[in-house]
């Protein structure tokens, strides 16, 4: 849509109206692509809202820290195990 109203005779109104679409949300596109805020949806990447990014990132950083926790009690472990036969 918004290439046809770059085209000679055209508007953003004129195809606004053709698709039944608000002109202003035509002009916020033709913003939103100059400012390149669509090249993920042209790269073919799906859009995420931002509150789903930062709930995964908490996710990641709490499994982070449940894996440092589990490898330091593995290490201990080992340890305990090698010096127990050690002794024997």
């Amino acid at each position: 849509m918004l290439d046809e109203a770059v085209a000679p005779g055209e508007s953003i109104s004129s195809v606004a109206r053709r698709y039944s679409v608000s002109p202003s949300l035509m002009f916020r596109w033709r913003q939103q692509r100059d400012e390149g805020s669509l090249a993920g949806l042209e790269a073919g990447e799906t859009v995420v809202a931002q509150s789903e990014v930062r709930q995964l990132q908490s996710q990641v950083r709490e499994l982070e820290r449940l894996l440092g926790r589990k490898t330091l009690e593995n290490e201990i472990l080992r340890d305990a195990v090698r010096i127990a036969r050690e002794k024997n």
